[in-house]
C-alpha cells in the first residue's frame, strides 16, 4: 500500500485555546510588524526565535532540534510547526497554521516558501539563523533581498502595552510567593535542592490558581548557598546548608514565556561582621539605582553612576556583570533585550511602558572576609513620572537572616 505523504497540511485540531492575551493586543502587535515591513520594503518575515513567535503570535514552542517558524505577511500570519505538535500550535495561535512532515528532509522550508512565495524581499532573525538554515532559506526561498529585522522587532518588545504590563506585575506576585516558600523553608541541614523545590511548587500552584486555562512549564528556583552563590546563574546542588551561610534566592515564575525574577541575599541564622557591611553597601547600591529608574536616563548613565558608588566605596571590583537587564517574553534559554541592560556600553533611553531590573551584584572571593555572591533584585515599570517597583518581597538583613 503506497500512502500519499504530504509534505505540510493544515491540522487544525480542535477549537481555539485562551491565548495569554486578547485578540486585539496580537493585531496591535502584528500592525506594527508590518509598519516595519512597510518602512523597509519587505514582502514577508520569517521569524524563527521562541521570543518573536510566542510574542506575536501566542505560541511557545519546545523545538527538540526541530526548527519552527512564524511567517507574517501584510495579510497573512502563519506558525510553522513539526508533525510531532499535531494541532497544540493551532490551537495555541493567533491565526493560521501550518505543520510540516518529517518524510521527506526540509519540508520545513517547502512550508515557509508555501506562504512567501520565492523570489521575494524577505526579513528574517539573523541572529538566530545558523549557517546551515541561512543556506537553506536563500535556497528554497530564493529571496531577491534578505534583511535582519532582530533588531527592530527587538525595539518593538521593548516598550511594553499595558496588557503586558498585568501580566508582569502578576509574575512579579508570583515569585514573591516563592520567595515566602523559601524563607519559610531555609533550615540547617537541609540541601539546595530541597529549598529550590518548595519554591518552585510553591509558583507553580499560584500560577495555577491566577492562570487556569494557561499552559505550565519552565518556572524554576535557582537557590544557593556558600561557594556556590558566587555566579548569579549557579545551578542547584545537594550540598547541605550550615550557620552562617550566605544564600542566593532566585525565583522565577514563567507564565505563558513571560519570564519575572526575585533574588535575595540571605543568611541562615546569623551574619558575620564582615558579610554585613558587604551585604549593606549592596544593599544601599540597590536603593540607589531603583532611585535612578526614570525616564530620561540612559543605560549607560544609570550603569556609569552605580559604577561610582561602589568605586567610592572600594568595591567595584567585584561587580561581576550589568546591573539589570529588559522583561518580557524571555527566558534563561530563549531570549533576550539586549538593547535595554543597564550596561556601559547601552545608549537606550529609559520611556514609559519598559519594564526593567535593578540587581546589582558583588561576588567576593574565598578566603576574603565576607566572601561569597550578594545580590538584590527588583523589578520596575517605568511611568511619566518615574519607576514602580513591582517587587514586593523584602530586602536586607533586616528581614533576611532566616533559618
Amino acid at each position: 500500500m503506497n500512502l500519499k505523504r504530504p509534505e505540510f497540511s493544515a491540522v487544525h485540531n480542535g477549537a481555539k485555546a485562551p491565548l495569554p492575551f486578547a485578540p486585539e493586543e496580537y493585531e496591535d502587535r502584528l500592525a506594527g510588524l508590518r509598519d516595519i515591513l512597510e518602512m523597509h520594503s519587505l514582502d514577508a518575515v520569517v521569524l524563527t526565535s521562541m521570543h518573536n513567535i510566542a510574542y506575536y503570535s501566542g505560541f511557545l514552542y519546545c523545538s527538540f532540534g526541530r526548527p519552527y517558524a512564524l511567517v507574517v505577511t501584510s495579510d497573512q500570519c502563519v506558525t510553522i510547526s513539526a508533525g510531532i505538535d499535531a494541532g497544540q500550535p493551532w490551537r495555541r495561535s493567533y491565526g493560521d497554521s501550518l505543520t510540516y512532515t518529517d518524510w521527506t528532509r526540509d519540508n520545513f522550508w517547502r512550508a515557509v516558501a508555501h506562504v512567501t512565495g520565492t523570489g521575494k524581499a524577505v526579513g528574517v532573525e539573523a541572529d538566530h539563523l545558523t549557517l546551515v538554515q541561512s543556506e537553506k532559506f536563500n535556497a528554497f526561498l530564493k529571496v531577491k533581498r534578505g534583511m535582519d529585522i532582530a533588531p527592530a522587532t527587538m525595539q518593538q518588545r521593548m516598550v511594553k502595552s499595558p496588557a503586558e504590563i498585568e501580566l508582569i506585575r502578576a509574575g512579579a506576585a508570583v515569585a514573591d510567593v516563592g520567595g515566602y516558600a523559601i524563607r519559610d523553608a531555609v533550615k540547617e541541614g537541609l540541601r539546595e535542592i530541597d529549598i529550590a523545590m518548595a519554591g518552585r511548587d510553591a509558583m507553580e500552584l499560584e500560577i495555577a490558581r491566577r492562570f487556569p486555562d494557561a499552559e505550565y512549564r519552565d518556572t524554576w528556583v535557582w537557590f544557593q548557598s556558600g561557594l556556590n552563590t558566587d555566579g548569579a546563574h549557579n545551578p542547584v546542588t545537594g550540598r547541605k546548608l550550615k550557620r552562617g551561610d550566605i544564600l542566593s534566592l532566585n525565583c522565577f515564575p514563567m507564565i505563558s514565556g513571560y519570564y519575572t525574577a526575585l533574588e535575595r541575599t540571605m543568611f541562615v541564622g546569623e551574619v558575620d561582621d564582615a558579610s554585613l557591611k558587604i551585604w549593606e553597601a549592596n544593599v544601599a547600591a540597590h536603593e540607589y539605582g531603583m532611585s535612578l529608574l526614570k525616564p530620561g536616563i540612559s543605560c549607560a548613565e544609570v550603569t556609569a553612576r552605580i559604577n561610582d558608588f561602589f568605586a567610592e566605596r572600594d568595591l567595584l571590583q567585584y561587580r561581576t556583570f550589568g546591573y539589570g537587564h529588559s522583561f518580557g517574553v524571555l527566558s534563561h534559554y530563549y531570549g533576550r533585550e539586549a538593547g535595554l541592560e543597564l550596561r556601559e556600553d547601552i545608549d537606550t533611553v529609559l520611556e514609559p511602558g519598559m519594564v526593567i531590573s535593578m540587581e546589582p551584584m558583588l561576588t567576593l572571593p574565598e578566603g576574603m572576609p565576607g566572601a561569597g555572591g550578594y545580590r538584590e533584585h527588583d523589578i520596575l515599570v517605568i511611568g511619566e513620572d518615574g519607576g514602580e517597583d513591582i517587587t514586593g518581597y523584602p530586602y536586607g538583613p533586616g528581614f533576611n537572616v532566616v533559618g
